[in-house]
C-alpha cells in the first residue's frame, strides 16, 4: 500500500503516459469561519499516450462523492483508496476527469491551513502545497513535471478577500473567479483566504508595470513596515531582471504574511506566503531585518528558479533552492542601495555553518540527491540542498566568471521557460557560455557527498622568510552509514595575507587567487617574502571547505580575532573556531575564552548573535559535565557585563539582554529579570517590550520563579497568537514533574494542538538545565516515536521526532538505547534518517566533552 507516498518510478511512468492540459478547481469555503470540511470540485483535462492504459490521480480527502471519467461515473468506493483515485481504461488522446470531494481544513500547516486569530476571532486560511499537499485541496497529478494551467473559483464568506496566483478579480455574490494561470506545477499554486489587511503598490521600470501587494492579519497591521518590504522587493526586481535577462514571468506579485507557517516562506507563483513572525511586533536587531530581506529575495528569485523553470523530479531540488539562496545573497551584497553589502559575512557565519554540520551527519548526501520517493524529499530540505549548494554555486561563479555564469543562466531561462529541467540542461548552458567542461566539476561537487579540509603548510627560515608554502587538501572519511567515498575536489580559493597595523587592526596586505586541486598545491608566490602575521585560506569565502590556520596564524588570531578590519575574515575565523570546537579539536573552555576575548570588538550584530547561540550550545552539550556550571557562570557574568556597558538603545544591547536572559541563574540575576519586568529597575536604552518581556518570563518560569499565575498574567497583557505560543513555552518549561507530564501529554496523547503551538510546547519542554527531570522521557520517546510518525502528518511528526529526541542526555546509554531502537523498530527510511542524525549529535557531544575534560587535566 503506497499510503501518501509516490515513488520516482511511478512518477516517471505517469509522466510518460500523461500530458496535463488544465485544471478547473471550484472550492466552497463559505463555512471556513466554522471549520470542518469544504466541498472541492476538480475538473482536469489531460492527454494520454496509449489508449486502454491505467493510471491514478492523487487526493487526500475524508470523502469522495463523485468520480466521472470521460462521462462515465466510477464508484468512489471502488476507485478511491490509499490517497489515490484509480483511472482505468483511459482513452488515447484527450480525457476529462471530474472529482467531487469533501476536503478538510488542517491546523498542521499542510494543505489548506485554518487559523483563528484570538484578537478578532476571525479565521484566516492559506495553502501550503510543497512537497505533495495540493492533493489535500483538489485532485491532482502531484509531481512537478506534470505542469498545467489552473483556474480557481472560490466561494468565501462575505467581507473576506481571496488571493491566488492570478490577479484578484471582483467577486460576485462572494464568489471569486480567477483567470487561468500560466503552466505551472501543482505545488506552487496557492490560495490565501480571509479578512486580511493589505497594502498595494506597483513596480515600474522601462514600461513594465507589475502590481505589488503585501498582506497580513489586521491584528498585525500596526507593525507592518510595508515601505521597507517594498524597497527590498523593488531592489530584487531590478537586480534579478538585469542578471537573468528575463522579465518577471507572472502578472502580479503578492507577499502574504500568514500565521503558523512551518517554513520561512513559500514561492507560490505570484502569491508568496511568508511566516508572519517577520512582521516584527517588538524591537529586533538589524540581523533580523537582514534575514527577512534575504527571505524576500530568495522567494522572488524562485519566480525564475523553480516556478518559471522547474526541476523534473525532486533529486534536482537544488536547482530551485541553491540558486535562490545564492542569488538572494548576491543581490543583497551588490544591489544598488542595499542595506546589507556585507551579506556574504552572514552567509559564511550562519548558512555555511549549517551546511558543514549537515555534511558531517550520517545522512550526508550529494547536492544532487538520490530521491527515491516523496518520503525522501520531505526530509531533504536541509543544509546541503540550500547552503552547500549555494556555496558550490559561489565557487562555480569564481571558476567560470560571473558574466559567463549569468549568460548561461539567461540562456537556460529562455530555452526552458515554463518547462522542466535536469542538471544536464543547466550545465549544458553554462558550458556553452563559459567554454569550460563542467562534467568533471559536476561529478566531484554535485554528485558526491562529504566535505574537504584545507590546511596551510608553511616553512620559514631563521629570519622569518617563507621558504615554501603549499595548501594541503584532505577528504575525511564519510560518517558511518553515509553512502559514497571521500573525494578530493577542485577549489578556487583566495589566500589573504594580513598584518597588524599601527592602529592594532589586522589589515589585508595582499590577496592571491588560485586553483587548488589534489592533495598538495604549491603556492610559489609566497616564497622569499617575510612571513605575514596571518595567512588565511579561502579568504573571501569563495569555496566550500573547512579551513584551518597554521600555528603562528592561530596564535595571532587567538589574540586579535576581533581586530580584523573587515567583517568577512572575522566571520571565517569565528566559523573555523566553532568548527574546531564541534570537531573536538578545540576545548569548549578554550572556545569560550576565545569568544570572550574578541566578541566585544565584533561589530557585525549577526555574528554576535551567532556567537551567543554557539557558546550556549557548546557549554550545554560540549563542555565536560563537571565544568559546565562554572563555564555557565563565567558566560552569564560576561553577558550581564556586556549588557550594562553596551551602547544604550543599540542592537548589541538588545542582543546581550537576550543572551543574559537565556542563562540567568543566580538569585541576584533572576531578581534583575523580575525587576526589569515590573519596572523597579531599568537599564538605560533597554526597552523591555513585548517580545523581550516574554524572554524574561520564559526564563523565570524555567527556573521555577514564575508559575501559572504569572504566566497567565503575562498572557493577559499579550492576548495574541504570539502570546499564546509564548505562554505555552513558559508553561512547558516549568521545572516540575507535573508540568512536564502535562506538556508531554498535550503533544503525545492528543493531536489537537496546532503546529505552531506544538512547536512552542516542545521548545519549552526541553530545557538543558533540567536533565534529571527529563531523563525518564528518553525511554518514552522510543516507545512512541514510530507510532506517532505513522499516525501524524509529516510536519507534526517531524517536530516530535527531532524536537523530543533526548539530545540533552549525552551519554553512552543514550547511544545504546538509540542503536537498539534503530535495529529493532524497523522505522521508515525518513524516520531512520532523522533519528540517526540526532544520534550523531550525541556521539559528537561525547567526543567534545572528552576533549574538554582532557584540557582541564592538562591545565
Amino acid at each position: 500500500m503506497p499510503g501518501t507516498n509516490l515513488t520516482r518510478e511511478e512518477a516517471q511512468q505517469r509522466a510518460e503516459l500523461l500530458t496535463v492540459d488544465s485544471y478547473e478547481i471550484d472550492l466552497d469555503l463559505s463555512g471556513a469561519q466554522e471549520g470542518g470540511t469544504y466541498r472541492s470540485v476538480t475538473t482536469v483535462r489531460f492527454d494520454v499516450a496509449r489508449g486502454g492504459a491505467e493510471s491514478f490521480i492523487d487526493l487526500v480527502a475524508p470523502t469522495v462523492h463523485e468520480v466521472v471519467l470521460n462521462g462515465d461515473r466510477l464508484d468512489p468506493a471502488e476507485v478511491f483508496a490509499d490517497s489515490r483515485i484509480a483511472l482505468p481504461e483511459l482513452l488515447e488522446g484527450p480525457n476529462v476527469l471530474r472529482v467531487v470531494a469533501d476536503c478538510a481544513y488542517t491546523n498542521t500547516g499542510e494543505g489548506l491551513h485554518r487559523f483563528v486569530d484570538p484578537v478578532d476571532e476571525q479565521a484566516y486560511l492559506y495553502t501550503q502545497f510543497e512537497v505533495p499537499d495540493a492533493r489535500r485541496v483538489f485532485a491532482s497529478f502531484e509531481q512537478p513535471d506534470l505542469k498545467a494551467t489552473f483556474q480557481f473559483t472560490v466561494k468565501a464568506p462575505e467581507g473576506w478577500t481571496v488571493i491566488s496566483n492570478s490577479p484578484t478579480p471582483e467577486p460576485k455574490d462572494n464568489v471569486w473567479v480567477f483567470a487561468p494561470t500560466p503552466r505551472m506545477s501543482t505545488y506552487v499554486t496557492a490560495l490565501i483566504v480571509g479578512p486580511y489587511h493589505s497594502v498595494h503598490s506597483v513596480y515600474e521600470r522601462d514600461g513594465q508595470s507589475v502590481p505589488l501587494g503585501i498582506y497580513c492579519r489586521p491584528s498585525l497591521a500596526e507593525f507592518l513596515d510595508s515601505d521597507a518590504i517594498f524597497e527590498v522587493t523593488r531592489q530584487g526586481f531590478d537586480w534579478f531582471q538585469e542578471k537573468f535577462d528575463y522579465a518577471y514571468p507572472f502578472e502580479k506579485y503578492d507577499q502574504l504574511f500568514v500565521p503558523e507557517f512551518n517554513a520561512g516562506a513559500m514561492e507560490n507563483a505570484g502569491a508568496v506566503t511568508i511566516r508572519d513572525q517577520y512582521v516584527f511586533r517588538s524591537k529586533v536587531t538589524d540581523a533580523a531585518y537582514e534575514v527577512r530581506a534575504e527571505t524576500i529575495l530568495h522567494e522572488l528569485a524562485h519566480m525564475w528558479f523553480g516556478d518559471l523553470v522547474t526541476m523534473e523530479w525532486w533529486n534536482d531540488l537544488w536547482l530551485n533552492e541553491s540558486f535562490a539562496t545564492y542569488t538572494s545573497i548576491a543581490c543583497q551584497a551588490s544591489a544598488p542601495g542595499s542595506r546589507w553589502p556585507h551579506s556574504w559575512t552572514t552567509f559564511a557565519n550562519s548558512m555555511k555553518t549549517w551546511a558543514y554540520r549537515q555534511d558531517q551527519l550520517p545522512s550526508t548526501h550529494p547536492i544532487m540527491a538520490d530521491i527515491r520517493d516523496l518520503d525522501d524529499v520531505l526530509v531533504n530540505f536541509d543544509g546541503i540542498t540550500y547552503a552547500k549548494g549555494a556555496s558550490v554555486l559561489k565557487q562555480l561563479v569564481a571558476y567560470v566568471g560571473e558574466d559567463e555564469f549569468f549568460k548561461g543562466v539567461q540562456a537556460y531561462f529562455k530555452r526552458h521557460a515554463f518547462g522542466n529541467t535536469r542538471l544536464s540542461d543547466l550545465l549544458g548552458a553554462l558550458e556553452e557560455t563559459s567554454g569550460r567542461d563542467l562534467k568533471t566539476w559536476s561529478g566531484k561537487w554535485l554528485e558526491t557527498a562529504g566535505i574537504n579540509v584545507l590546511r596551510p603548510e608553511v616553512r620559514t627560515d631563521a629570519d622569518g622568510t617563507v621558504t615554501a608554502f603549499a595548501v594541503r587538501q584532505e577528504a575525511p572519511a564519510l560518517p558511518a552509514g553515509a553512502k559514497g567515498e571521500p573525494t578530493l575536489r577542485p577549489h578556487r580559493i583566495a589566500i589573504g595575507l594580513y598584518e597588524l597595523s599601527d592602529a592594532g587592526k589586522l589589515v589585508r596586505t595582499e590577496r592571491i587567487e588560485l586553483d587548488v586541486d589534489g592533495e598538495l598545491t604549491a603556492v610559489p608566490q609566497l616564497t622569499g617574502r617575510p612571513r605575514p602575521a596571518v595567512i588565511l585560506l579561502n579568504d573571501d569565502d569563495l569555496s566550500y571547505a573547512k579551513v584551518r590556520l597554521d600555528e603562528e596564524s592561530l596564535k595571532v588570531v587567538t589574540e586579535h580575532l576581533g581586530d580584523f578590519a573587515e567583517s568577512l575574515p572575522r566571520a571565517l575565523c569565528w566559523a573555523s573556531a566553532w568548527d574546531m570546537t564541534r570537531d573536538a579539536e578545540l576545548a569548549t573552555r578554550d572556545y569560550l575564552s576565545l569568544v570572550l576575548s574578541g566578541i566585544g570588538k565584533e561589530s557585525d550584530i549577526g555574528v554576535v548573535q551567532s556567537l551567543h547561540r554557539q557558546v550556549k550550545l557548546a557549554i550545554d552539550l560540549y563542555a565536560a559535565p563537571a565544568a559546565r556550571e562554572s563555564l555557565l557562570t563565567r558566560w552569564t557574568d560576561a553577558t550581564l557585563a556586556h549588557l550594562r556597558t553596551a551602547e544604550p538603545g543599540s542592537d548589541h544591547q538588545l542582543a546581550w539582554a537576550r543572551a543574559f536572559a537565556a542563562t540567568a541563574r543566580t538569585p541576584e540575576q533572576l531578581d534583575l529579570l523580575e525587576a526589569l519586568l515590573d519596572g523597579t529597575q531599568t537599564i538605560e536604552g533597554l526597552a523591555v517590550d513585548t517580545e523581550l518581556r516574554w524572554a524574561f518570563v520564559e526564563r523565570l518560569a524555567a527556573v521555577g520563579r514564575y508559575d501559572e499565575t504569572e504566566i497567565a498574567g503575562e498572557y493577559e497583557r499579550d492576548k495574541t497568537a504570539a502570546g499564546e505560543r509564548h505562554a505555552a513555552t513558559a508553561r512547558a518549561s516549568r521545572p516540575t514533574a507535573e508540568a512536564k507530564a502535562e506538556a508531554w501529554s498535550s503533544v503525545i496523547d492528543s493531536d489537537k494542538l496546532p503546529n505552531a503551538v506544538q512547536e512552542a510546547v516542545i521548545s519549552g519542554f526541553v530545557q538543558t538545565d533540567q536533565r534529571e527531570l527529563l531523563a525518564p522521557y528518553a525511554d518514552r520517546y522510543f516507545e512512541v516515536v514510530k507510532g506517532l510518525w505513522e499516525s501524524r502528518s509529516h510536519e507534526m511528526a517531524q517536530q516530535i521526532a527531532v524536537g523530543l529526541y533526548p539530545a540533552i542526555q549525552v551519554s553512552e546509554a543514550t547511544l545504546a538505547r538509540t542503536d537498539t531502537w534503530l535495529s529493532s523498530a524497523d522505522p521508515t527510511p525518513a524516520l531512520r534518517r532523522l533519528v540517526s542524525e540526532s544520534r550523531s549529535g550525541i556521539e559528537r557531544a561525547l567526543k567534545a566533552q572528552a576533549a574538554d575534560a582532557a584540557a582541564d587535566s592538562a591545565e
